[in-house]
């Protein structure tokens, strides 16, 4: 596997920052939605299994940790948003592929996969919210 050297001015390792950090964020809504799905089924089924007189606590903290990871997809998005900047250049499209260009799809890309895990979360906390009890 060959890897492209480092870049060595000051403006090319801020760039190859900045996408680093982009590629990170690009991936981090998902992630939230997956930790936030699996959490939220294991404690419902643990407490379904071993003690279901706590089913009424455990649906209050599966709803904290639902906000929480609202929280964080919002912030995820909303720092998406900022770098897709669509509404400083006005331009939905980016053809010519350059950095700049490039720099603003993962944004967008960011953007469209945080609010998907944002609807998933809320999905995925409807079984919760809905089922009485463990039967």
């Amino acid at each position: 596997m060959r890897r492209d050297p480092p870049p060595q001015s000051d403006p090319d390792r801020r760039e190859f920052r900045e996408e680093a950090e982009s590629l990170w964020r690009i991936n981090l809504a998902p992630a939230t939605w997956a930790a936030h799905f699996v959490t939220s089924y294991a404690i419902a089924a643990v407490v379904c299994a071993k003690a279901p007189a706590l089913l009424p606590h455990a649906r209050l903290a599966l709803l904290l940790a639902t906000g929480l990871a609202l929280a964080v997809i919002l912030w995820l998005g909303w720092r998406a948003w900022r770098q897709w900047d669509y509404r400083t250049t006005g331009d939905y499209t980016n053809a010519l592929g350059e950095a700049e260009d490039r720099h603003q799809f993962l944004g967008h890309a960011a953007v469209l996969l945080a609010l998907i895990s944002a609807i998933g979360v809320v999905y995925g906390t409807l079984p919760v919210l809905l089922l009485e009890s463990c039967r």
